[in-house]
């Protein structure tokens, strides 16, 4: 397995992650550190929009690995996450192998028909040919997982939001992530040609399973500070204004303390200062935050309820949900 660089310390980490747009914690960064030099998965754990993907891509960019991303859904199987067969390009291989048997011509058949072992054994050559090689790896349909353990290059593995799946995948996953490898019947076991950086991400939907988790490290994410949001947001957008920065960071943890089914992701806060640029916004009173508020707030039952208790706080008039729609 070749060799690839190894960080000297979590603050080189760190600033990695940080060169290429992320701002990491120090536990964030103690784990990529060591998802690194011990060659361990990393689950990360955290509600939706806290940058656990983010995480991962970062990870992609700051060792200039490739990424390669399982988006984990319910009902997932091991044909779309592993592997599967190219069951057409193997019917057609098959059918050329049989235009290509020795010419059924009538002394041909007649050799077959008087029990003849050379065009016998002629025609089960050429099957057992045909056989071998559609389970060759020509005929092999590369999903992500088995994508990672092929790759001839230093990847990074995403497999995200494993909680959406069931028990059952995570079973399979246990190869993957304990050996390195994966086993195909037709073929043997494949191996890593690379160690593969493997970033788990869980938005804590259900729990998961103990088997999966003793293979990994673990991390939890959760919603920044006020102080931490607001370095992020100004270096996503740096010509924003401190005090604007801060002032929209704030509101933010204000929506965020509600009972809403989304609250805002940190990418929704960068977008909200973003537009408030576009727009030109020096300040975010009540009038700018009933125009705007929709790009963090994504559901009307949360529009009713955010323009409420947020809304009347920044000194505007209550929105008009069904005039705004």
């Amino acid at each position: 397995m070749p060799e690839t660089p190894q960080p000297g310390s979590v603050a080189d980490v760190k600033e990695a992650l940080g060169r290429v747009g992320y701002l990491a914690d120090e536990p964030a960064a103690l784990v990529a550190y060591l998802a690194q030099r011990l060659g361990k998965p990393v689950l990360v754990e955290g509600p939706a929009g806290v940058g656990k993907t983010e995480l991962a891509k970062a990870i992609s960019r700051a060792t200039e690995r490739h990424l390669i991303r399982l988006q984990c859904y319910e009902g997932l199987d091991e044909a779309k996450a592993l592997y599967e067969w190219n069951y057409r390009k193997q019917l057609l291989r098959i059918n050329a192998e049989q235009q290509q048997l020795p010419a059924v011509s009538s002394s041909t058949r007649e050799q077959k028909a008087t029990g003849d072992p050379a065009a016998v054994s002629a025609e089960g050559r050429a099957s057992v040919s045909a056989w071998d090689e559609i389970f060759s790896e020509e005929y092999l349909l590369t999903r992500p997982l088995l994508a990672a353990i092929a790759a001839t290059e230093p990847v990074v593995l995403l497999i995200d939001e494993i909680d959406k799946t069931d028990q059952e995948f995570e079973a399979m996953l246990l190869e993957v992530l304990s050996e390195f490898q994966i086993s195909i019947p037709e073929l043997g076991v494949i191996e890593a040609r690379t160690h593969p950086i493997v970033v788990l991400t869980s938005n804590n939907s259900r729990e998961l399973t103990e088997a999966l988790k003793r293979r990994c490290l673990y991390l939890w994410l959760d919603y920044p500070d006020v102080e931490r949001e607001m370095e992020i947001v100004r270096l996503h957008s740096p010509e924003i204004d401190e005090q604007l920065a801060r002032r929209l960071v704030e509101v933010v943890h204000m929506v965020r303390q509600l009972d809403l089914k989304k609250p805002p992701s940190i990418a929704e806060s960068i977008d909200w200062a973003r537009a408030l640029l576009l727009l030109g916004a020096d300040d975010l009173d009540g009038s700018v935050f009933e125009r705007t508020m929709s790009i963090i707030v994504k559901h009307r039952t949360d529009m009713d309820l955010v323009a409420e208790r947020v809304g009347l706080k920044l000194g505007g008039a209550r929105l008009d949900v069904e005039a705004a729609g």
